[in-house]
């Protein structure tokens, strides 16, 4: 009864409650008997539901919508309903920060034609290291763009190798793609996917890929879904933090970037596509199954 109303409650500024009271299946009466008690334990339990959200949502940095903290609770043993958790956010004025619209930046390549779409916009893996995505972003600073290279694991979602420069040269990628290898055991047959940028087609670059064992792959020019991963991290990092600071030099933004990276999205911030778990709680699960093996 107590979750039927609580759902009641989160959408009645979204539809009549006379009929979500018939949806569900209880009396308006009930509903309304629920809802007037002030000092009931049900009142109750709301206040303190609230603190623990507003806590979730304060430890997010104010980038959690009601989903992840929703999630968060979960993983503290917080029994809440998604609806309810939804309308207490509203109640609180908690609000995540908002993406901006997503806009072409590649360069394509000609010589990227003869290369194949081994992704196939499939971003998973069974194990660490057999299937990577890289691209490139710029961030504004004062002293100009700082330019950021990423190496994306499919299996754990982690950003597994980084790279900052002044410039987007083939060193740029070339360096996050080494610290990948550090990071990580990148498989024999491991595929690099990226897009068709200038940068990933050059001939620098294929030559550092057939060093490594790494089977190139890439999207097509101006399609955001065939890099969907990559795009998808930048978008995070620019909503959750690039446009809510203010940069004043090169190294502010890089610092800044690699604590993000290292300490929030690597670490601590939840994935909706690996079951709401950190990207670090996943590559640890597939360590301890290969002990056991």
């Amino acid at each position: 009864m107590t979750d039927k109303c609580e759902f009641i409650d989160g959408e009645k500024d979204h539809y009549p409650i006379c009929k979500m009271c018939t949806w569900i299946g209880i009396s308006a009466s009930g509903f309304y008997d629920w809802r007037s008690r002030e000092t009931s334990a049900t009142a109750e339990r709301r206040e303190r539901l609230k603190a623990v959200i507003r806590h979730a949502f304060t430890d997010s940095d104010e980038t959690y919508g009601y989903r992840r903290v929703h999630a968060s609770l979960r993983r503290l043993g917080v029994q809440a309903g998604l609806e309810l958790v939804r309308a207490l956010m509203r109640e609180l004025g908690l609000v995540s920060c908002q993406p901006k619209p997503w806009r072409t930046t590649t360069v394509p390549d000609a010589a990227a034609d003869a290369t194949p779409d081994l992704v196939n916009r499939d971003f998973t893996a069974d194990a660490p290291g057999r299937k990577l995505v890289g691209d490139i972003t710029y961030i504004h600073t004062w002293a100009g763009f700082l330019y950021l290279a990423t190496v994306i694991d499919c299996h754990t979602k982690a950003v597994v190798g980084w790279s900052t420069a002044n410039h987007m040269k083939t060193s740029l990628i070339s360096d996050a793609i080494d610290m990948a290898a550090r990071n990580i055991n990148l498989s024999d047959d491991c595929v690099f996917h990226s897009d068709r940028g200038s940068q990933y087609t050059s001939q620098e670059f294929r030559k550092k890929l057939r060093g490594m064992s790494l089977r190139p792959s890439v999207g097509r020019t101006g399609v955001c879904w065939d890099s969907a991963m990559a795009e998808s991290f930048f978008g995070a990092l620019k909503n959750e933090l690039v446009y809510r600071t203010a940069f004043p030099t090169h190294e502010h933004a890089r610092r800044a970037v690699v604590r993000y990276i290292e300490v929030f999205y690597n670490r601590k911030r939840l994935h909706s596509g690996l079951g709401y778990k950190t990207p670090a709680e996943v590559h640890a699960k597939y360590e301890e199954m290969q002990l056991v093996a």
